[in-house]
């Protein structure tokens, strides 16, 4: 009994499903947000098995209401009939209703975009985490990897030197 119930607590923790690598490449992070999804069956069954693109998805807001699209969930192999789901259909995201008041009008105001940057589940229950961004262009995605590179450089050389304290 106790053996079962520490596997199910172990079970609890994060599980990455999918990761938009490239968000943080093309665009500068201003703010993070962890979403619920409203998901069928089938859905849940491939992602339980680590199948999900999110690399082209973004999310907008209609009718007061946050969605997901161009997420894509390949169909479960075990689902037949009328058990299946659409692959790239539009999702609904859950957030609280002052968070999405919040983000619609900085979205309003500014040239901002929101964007996935991974889908996990935790505690047993599919989340995506959004991201509010500003497009980077050609220049700042140079500039930050410079910035990145010489900061690489001088930890090396401070580890190297013995001066390094983590």
């Amino acid at each position: 009994m106790q053996a079962r119930r520490a596997a199910a607590q172990a079970n609890t923790g994060d599980r990455i499903v999918a990761t938009n690598r490239r968000a943080r490449h093309d665009y500068d992070i201003v703010d993070t947000l962890e979403c619920g999804m409203v998901l069928t069956g089938s859905e849940v069954k491939s992602l339980r098995s680590n199948h999900a693109q999110i690399a082209d998805a973004y999310a907008r807001v209609e009718d007061g209401e946050l969605w997901l699209f161009a997420m894509h969930i390949p169909a479960w192999k075990f689902a037949v009939g009328f058990g299946s789901h659409e692959p790239d259909r539009r999702r609904k995201l859950l957030v609280h209703r002052q968070e999405l008041h919040r983000w619609d009008s900085q979205l309003r105001t500014q040239p901002l975009t929101m964007v996935p940057l991974s889908v996990y589940f935790s505690h047993g229950q599919a989340k995506v985490s959004l991201a509010l961004a500003r497009g980077r262009t050609q220049y700042d995605r140079r500039h930050a990897l410079a910035e990145r590179e010489a900061r690489r450089e001088m930890d090396r050389a401070a580890k190297q030197s013995g001066r390094f304290d983590h």
